[in-house]
This record gives structure tokens, sequence and C-alpha cells, in this order.
């Protein structure tokens, strides 16, 4: 693919001793110049901390969010006027009981539109156009569905 790039960067900050599975703290900090910082951590299922945010759910909003996106800048290209968008996003990933991996098998967005004028008969193809552009979903190799 060819095209104009753009570069992301970001800090991970940990600290900490590894001195046993149990005992190392899963907590960590997301820096990026200029941003608020994102306190992190693993799933609680992986002995995070369950009032961090967590990789998994960092993912599942970055879809979410970059759908929304699109689907706004799209939305104002079709004449509607959307007043509100909600989505209760959803994703489903699985381990690999024999090497411990896991992967996410699946994203469901369940966005829900309110419009202040324009016709609502459009929505589900701006939806669809919006999924086909979405940069993140079309980085990930899982399939990322929308219920609307």
């Amino acid at each position: 693919m060819s095209g104009r790039q753009h570069h992301y960067a970001v800090t991970i900050e940990w600290h900490g001793a590894t001195t046993g599975y149990r005992d190392y703290s899963r907590d960590h900090v997301i820096r990026a110049d200029g941003h608020a910082a994102i306190e992190g951590s693993s799933d609680p299922a992986f002995r995070g901390d369950p009032t961090r945010w967590n990789p998994e759910q960092l993912l599942l909003a970055s879809v979410a969010a970059c759908h929304k996106l699109w689907f706004l800048h799209l939305a104002t290209e079709a004449g509607l006027v959307v007043s509100d968008y909600v989505d209760h996003a959803e994703g489903t990933m699985s381990e690999n009981p024999t090497t411990g991996s896991g992967c996410f098998e699946r994203i469901v967005l369940r966005p829900r539109i309110q419009l202040a004028s324009g016709d609502a008969a459009h929505i589900a193809g701006v939806h669809e156009r919006a999924h086909a552009l979405c940069f993140i979903a079309n980085s990930v190799n899982f399939p990322v569905e929308i219920e609307i």
C-alpha cells in the first residue's frame, strides 16, 4: 500500500521487580506528548487492576472510536445531522489452552444514532462505508460486525 504515512509514538512506563509471577504489578502508564496519561494494567483475569484500562479494552475502544469518527465524517457528506452517537461495543477474546496465548475472535459495534435532520434510511449505508474505511478495523485480523 502506498500513500501518505502517519507515525504514532507512545511510551509505556512500568516500575517494579519481577521476583515472581504473583509478585509484580501489572500497572503501567501510557504516555504520549501533549496528551493526558492513561493508567493501564492487565485484565483482572491476569492479575490486573480492574480500575485501570487494559489492552483489550483499549483495542475495543480504538475500533469503536475509529468507526464513529468515519461515520460522523460520512454522515455530514450524506446530509445527515447527527446529534447523538452512542456505541455499546463488545469484543470476545479466547485463550489458547495449549500455548497460553489468546486472540480476539470478533468485535461487535452497536451504534445508536440520533438524527437532528436528514433521512434515517441512509444510516445503514453510511455505517457500511464507515466500516470499509475505518483504519483500525482494516488493521485487525478478526471480524468487526455492526449491529444497527
